[in-house]
């Protein structure tokens, strides 16, 4: 028994005739007719009686017709969410980001590029960019997004895909500085700032934009993330150079209520994203959608703060660089 054949029997039992079946059915009545005979000799049975041009079913066709009916109807639905699977349309979705982004930047993304939440199995969490990279080196999550790890390095574990923009300084509104942009680093000279813990791969680099130009990188304030840092500036405690999407968010939420305002510096202070996949965890076509999407949109939100940003190949990356 299969599809065809049970297909052209729920036809003729819904059908007049077998002519009007094969009409149902797109089909010829000689094909129709050798489908239902075929069905008969695959059972053993029986399961109309001909009375001239009218098929008259038994009571076991009866019994038949019901279980084709939900046979064919859970066909017709496995099919219909194979087409959406293969369009992205839903599915399994698994990702992560680290806490700036994940904040409100990632998943506002994630929410406008999904049709229909219902029908995708989403889990969407923040994490910091070392979780991240255990995430995606035990294949556990489709993708997620970070800084760039700190030793870039071939991996067969996960893929890496690095986006690199160039940095800001936040300042309060009512800053003396001149509002020059680009802005000119050796204007920090001494000025109290704010940073990230020493081993990030943007302090350090920081540190050493200082040294390289000969001026005092005075730090007064010490944070995990970018974010908490703009309220420092915002009462004048401390400036900080700070990544483009920190300002893209800022921009978005503003959390400072306008009172901090970003210029971009005159000397080339870059910060490294990645975004990382498993290579032995089959994604979805809904998370290779999505992936994708986040690839365009990210380097779309870093274009239009004026970061420009670029796609780095490994082996453009210096030693040592991400974060």
């Amino acid at each position: 028994m299969n599809i065809s054949q049970i297909s052209a029997f729920r036809a003729v039992m819904t059908s007049s005739s077998i002519s009007e079946a094969a009409r149902k059915l797109g089909r010829t009545q000689p094909a129709v007719s050798l489908a239902i005979r075929s069905l008969e000799e695959s059972l053993g049975l029986a399961l109309f009686e001909r009375k001239g041009r009218q098929m008259v079913p038994v009571p076991e066709a009866h019994y038949l017709h019901a279980e084709s009916e939900e046979i064919l109807d859970r066909l017709s639905s496995v099919t219909r969410t194979m087409r959406s699977l293969a369009g992205g349309n839903t599915g399994d979705l698994n990702v992560t980001a680290m806490p700036g982004p994940a904040a409100f930047i990632f998943p506002r993304f994630v929410a406008s590029v999904i049709d229909d939440l219902e029908k995708v199995n989403l889990s969407i969490t923040s994490r910091s960019s070392q979780q991240i990279e255990e995430l995606a080196r035990s294949q556990s999550i489709d993708f997620g997004f970070c800084d760039a790890p700190a030793r870039i390095k071939q991996s067969a574990q996960y893929e890496i895909e690095i986006i690199s923009a160039g940095c800001f300084v936040a300042m309060p509104s009512t800053h003396d500085l001149p509002e020059l942009e680009p802005f000119s680093i050796r204007a920090l000279d001494g000025v109290p700032m704010g940073g990230l813990q020493p081993s990030h791969t943007h302090e350090k680099r920081s540190v050493s934009l200082f040294a390289e130009h000969g001026l005092h990188y005075r730090k007064v304030v010490e944070s995990q993330t970018f974010m908490p840092l703009l309220q420092f500036v915002r009462t004048g405690k401390c400036l900080a150079l700070v990544d483009p999407l920190s300002v893209v968010n800022e921009l978005e939420l503003m959390s400072t209520g306008g009172e901090v305002v970003f210029r971009r510096l005159d000397c080339d202070l870059r910060y490294d994203y990645a975004i990382l996949s498993p290579v032995h965890r089959p994604l979805s076509q809904i998370a290779h959608k999505v992936r994708s999407k986040w690839r365009t949109s990210l380097f779309n939100l870093l274009d239009q703060a004026g970061a420009e940003p670029r796609w780095e190949p490994r082996s453009a990356l210096p030693p040592g660089s991400g974060a």
